[in-house]
């Protein structure tokens, strides 16, 4: 049996370190004078304190490396851990949510879908509308980390593809987890400032600016309306778009262009690549639109730009019930959802350089069909991609539409309609955040939903943050043995 001691250290001390951000919106809702800001300190207490004594005992046991088994558990832990307390202030403060609620609240923001069951929002106080900014904010800049250390490491779902970009080192993954998080806070840091200016200069109040950027740049889409982003003008959606696009792009791009490497950001293909996928389904959307006569001109362009760019990057942001646009419509922002931004970037789903690794697979084969004896090779960036990539890429790409498909079917016996429970499973598994139909679709929320329905749905979220396989693996027995 393996020592579980490392894992608990780090678990407690990111515990702590969540109970202490309890304090900022407790400050905010003590200034705006909202008298909800004992929930905040209830739960700060007890998230501290658990927190703490965690580390204590566990702190005996502080090495400088894990082992392969104690990184998979830490990785699944921590997104499995943290919305467990930060489910608390929604418990305690004014939504006073059931805690099957609180939880499906807190794990839809750590792991950025999107997904709410709280309903109006216009009217709830300014520290709950920043404590779900604020878990969205701190899950955005985390998977990061965990992409551009962890997964490598761990080959989850061809990610060791990216271990030349300078994440190996495995014994020693905590320095170097806090050596990559160290770098990246910056750049994430002034990307969310510079989106909050930007809304400000365009019309939103302070509040709001300072909230909604932290969601945007990590790809979340917590708004502070019911309305999302259709409260808001054309300046705000044209400077969302913008921040959406830079948060779906690798960020290690970001720090070698800090360090004075701009040629890696230009002949990324994964980047190329994610850019092209986005322009043609606005033309697409854009067009529908004009032909359809449900919109012209620039709110044509408007609309179908912010919807579809909020879809692939998996913001889940809406400025328009994209629901009456037609079933192609539908049927488009559906599969787009499925796509999803680039690796080592805040945006989910399946991500591009996994189709970019399946087709060179696929035309390798076609080549060897009509050139038996010929000498072909699937290649990535121009350099050869090893056999073992490509089967953890064929593995992510089955284990992903095998689980959608038991998440759906588990849905279905909980009593929700087809839409509903497919678009929910896809949503939920992409970490989306909107599905489709009159009930979760980007008019509804999760709220009308059974309590089943809402774990299983908070179950898939997490599965799908960690990209499956780290999930999964926890749940053999060769596992535990080695």
């Amino acid at each position: 049996m393996f020592d579980l001691r490392p894992v608990g250290y780090v678990l407690g001390l990111l515990v702590s370190v969540l109970g202490a951000t309890m304090l900022l919106p407790l400050g905010v809702d003590l200034y705006m004078q909202n008298g909800h800001w004992q929930s905040f300190a209830e739960a700060a207490l007890i998230t501290i304190v658990i927190g703490v004594f965690l580390t204590l005992a566990c702190a005996n046991a502080v090495t400088r490396g894990l082992t392969l088994q104690q990184t998979f558990l830490l990785t699944t832990g921590v997104w499995l851990v943290l919305p467990v307390f930060g489910a608390l202030p929604f418990v305690f403060g004014a939504t006073e949510a059931a805690y099957v609620d609180a939880f499906f609240e807190a794990m839809s923001g750590l792991t950025t879908t999107g997904s709410t069951v709280l309903t109006g929002l216009d009217q709830l106080p300014e520290g709950i509308l920043l404590w779900r900014g604020l878990l969205q904010w701190f899950g955005g800049i985390g998977i990061i980390v965990v992409a551009m250390v962890f997964l490598p490491e761990l080959r989850v779902g061809g990610m060791q593809i990216f271990r030349s970009e300078g994440f190996d080192t495995f014994g020693k993954i905590l320095p170097r987890a806090t050596e990559i998080a160290s770098r990246i806070w910056v750049i994430y840091l002034t990307l969310t400032l510079c989106c909050a200016a930007a809304y400000a200069t365009l019309g939103m109040d302070v509040f709001d600016a300072i909230v909604h950027a932290m969601t945007t740049v990590a790809t979340g889409g917590f708004a502070n309306s019911d309305a999302s982003f259709g409260a808001f003008g054309p300046g705000v959606e044209y400077a969302a778009v913008v921040f959406m696009l830079l948060a779906a792009l690798p960020f290690v791009r970001y720090v070698q262009l800090v360090a004075g490497s701009a040629r890696p950001l230009w002949i990324d293909s994964q980047i190329r690549a994610f850019f092209l996928t986005v322009l043609a389904l606005v033309s697409v959307m854009t067009l529908w639109l004009v032909l359809g006569d449900a919109a012209g001109g620039e709110f044509a362009l408007r609309k179908a730009l912010f919807n579809t760019v909020s879809i692939v990057t998996g913001t889940g942001y809406a400025s328009a019930d994209y629901m009456q646009w037609g079933a192609f419509a539908v049927v488009v922002f559906f599969f787009a959802g499925l796509i999803g931004g680039c690796a080592g970037s805040t945006s989910c789903s399946i991500k591009v350089f996994r189709y970019q690794l399946l087709m060179a697979s696929i035309s390798t084969q076609v080549k060897r069909l009509y050139a038996p004896h010929g000498i072909f090779e699937p290649r990535y960036q121009g350099r050869p991609v090893a056999e073992d990539v490509l089967n953890s890429v064929m593995a992510f790409f089955v284990l992903f539409f095998v689980t959608l498909g038991v998440v759906a079917v588990l849905l279905g016996l909980t009593g929700l309609d087809f839409i509903t429970a497919v678009s929910g499973a896809a949503t939920a598994l992409g970490n989306i955040g909107p599905g489709l139909g009159p009930v979760i679709g980007p008019a509804g929320t999760f709220a009308e939903l059974n309590d089943t329905a809402k774990w299983i749905l908070s179950a898939a979220m997490l599965i799908g943050r960690l990209e499956l396989m780290a999930v999964f693996v926890l749940f053999t027995a060769a596992f535990w043995r080695t």
